[in-house]
């Protein structure tokens, strides 16, 4: 396993290029000095579900576990969606909003 400071190849700016490991096998990604720590993060979490899938489901194929782990992520992401549409609370909050408003302009003509 590389240390911190040899995954880092080359800094030049704000861009970053790191290498991450993933599945045994290494990407070089050139990067915003930004994104480092999540990429990092992502990648550790993504081989850790991939050591789970081994452990879990001996004798697949690489590309077995990755399409499992790939869809944990996609239902994570489709879940967090559908969380995130708050389309529905907005229109409430309107509705709220003019109920408010048609209340105070009616106590003030009493």
């Amino acid at each position: 396993m590389y240390s911190s400071n040899d995954q880092r190849i080359k800094m030049n700016g704000e861009k970053l290029t790191i290498r991450v490991n993933i599945a045994d096998r290494y990407y070089p990604l050139t990067i915003a000095r930004s994104e480092e720590e999540a990429i990092r993060k992502m990648a550790k979490q993504i081989n850790t579900f991939l050591f789970q899938y081994r452990q879990q489901y001996p004798g697949k194929d690489t590309q077995d576990y990755m399409a499992m782990v790939l869809l944990q992520y996609a239902l994570k992401n489709l879940s967090l969606s559908e969380k995130s549409n708050i389309t529905p609370m907005l229109e409430k909050l309107k509705q709220l909003d003019k109920n408010i408003e048609n209340f105070l302009v009616q106590e003030q003509v009493l």
